[in-house]
């Protein structure tokens, strides 16, 4: 399968939810300490990767995301606090079409709302969580209860109004944006937790990694034991991503470079596969809910792997 070479290192890789060869990728120029970024777009082909259009932008971009309702809408979380509004229909002098200069800290992650569509979600290294909507460009709400940097904060897929946090104060926290406060305060890890995501057959559970190495499977019913802990890496875990298409599938990627699948409900060994394709930091991950088994990666060293589960991702 094919593999893109980025001018800045890769942050984020996300297929996209319209068109199957579709995929988007953050970059930051200089590990994302300073300089500037690039958002592509790009289409996967026969030939190998096509670039459709990128953008320039004058900090780093750490995370990115599609709108779940128009298919040529994409958000970008840049260094510099903003969160910009990207349309791929536009002429290019016209984007970004929207950009929004809320928050006083790196932005990094943003989530589009699957159920609503709508909404989205930003994060900050300002310990905060905000609220937008396309329609208007102010946020609709900030969530303020973290101590720490907030890495990550992403939509429960069945629940309009539902989502999880994911903090360097070692806690993943879950909201209803219908209520004042957060309704749980899971005290996952005791380092930074980078990462979280839902599983997407079970509106209760959730997965978080951290800086300690370990991914945790929790029961939000349950906060205070986690129902399994899946340990492999040996750095910080930057990213985690249940499966769109089965239920016990989960795919990791590591500041040790590598990404992995598991099976959490394996009888033995819940390590599936463990590739060495990069380099460097492996940051970004996505799986493509139009294709079942197709992955994609990221990393500090410039590449974007492209592969069929089961397969090589160096495989020409």
């Amino acid at each position: 399968m094919p593999m893109f070479k980025t001018a800045f290192n890769g942050y984020a890789v996300k297929f996209s939810p319209f068109l199957e060869s579709r995929l988007a990728v953050a970059t930051s120029q200089n590990f994302g300490i300073i300089g500037s970024g690039r958002q592509y777009v790009l289409d996967l082909t026969p030939n190998g990767f096509v670039p459709v259009c990128s953008f320039d932008t004058p900090d780093g971009l750490y995370d990115c995301t599609w709108s779940e309702d128009n298919e040529n809408i994409l958000v970008s979380a840049s260094g510099d606090g903003s969160v910009k509004l990207w349309d791929l229909a536009a002429p290019p002098m016209a984007n970004p079409v929207s950009n929004r200069q809320e928050h006083s800290h790196e932005v990094a992650s943003v989530d589009w709302n699957m159920v609503r569509k709508d909404s989205f979600l930003s994060s900050s290294w300002d310990d905060t969580i905000r609220l937008w909507t396309v329609d208007s460009p102010q946020s609709l709400r900030a969530f303020v209860e973290h101590s720490y940097c907030v890495y990550k904060a992403v939509w429960n897929p069945r629940h309009a109004d539902i989502f999880a946090s994911a903090s360097g104060d070692c806690t993943v926290r879950i909201w209803d944006v219908r209520q004042p406060r957060s309704t749980y305060q899971i005290p996952g890890h005791e380092m930074e937790i980078l990462s979280c995501d839902w599983n997407k057959y079970n509106e209760f559970m959730l997965v978080s990694g951290s800086v300690d190495k370990s991914i945790k499977l929790w029961d939000v019913r349950n906060p205070r034991q986690e129902l399994t802990r899946l340990l492999g890496h040996t750095y910080a875990v930057r990213q985690v991503k249940f499966s769109p298409h089965q239920e016990s599938l989960l795919m990791s990627c590591s500041y040790d470079m590598t990404v992995c699948l598991w099976d959490y409900r394996a009888p033995e060994d819940a390590l599936l596969a463990r590739l060495a394709h990069h380099t460097e930091f492996a940051v970004g991950i996505d799986m493509s809910t139009l294709v079942e088994g197709l992955l994609a990666s990221t990393a500090w060293d410039e590449t974007v792997f492209v592969w069929q589960q089961g397969m090589d991702p160096r495989a020409a």
